[in-house]
């Protein structure tokens, strides 16, 4: 059986931090950024950490699980 190919375009936007969680960014900022705060912003700058769900399917792509 041929290996599992892992999602190139989900392990450029996607890191495993070592207990296991998927820190990822916010999306949201790139354009019409003048109708929204500064604070909005600069919260979007940020790195997240991926929902339980989220996560599942993130990981599933990077042939993880």
């Amino acid at each position: 059986m041929p290996k599992q190919k892992t999602h190139k375009g989900v392990s450029k936007r996607v890191k495993v931090t070592k207990s296991g969680q998927v820190k990822r960014y916010q999306g949201w900022k790139k354009h019409l950024a003048t109708g929204k705060s500064k604070n909005r912003k600069r919260r979007l700058r940020k790195a997240t950490l991926a929902t339980k769900a989220e996560a599942r399917r993130l990981l599933r792509l990077l042939c993880l699980r």
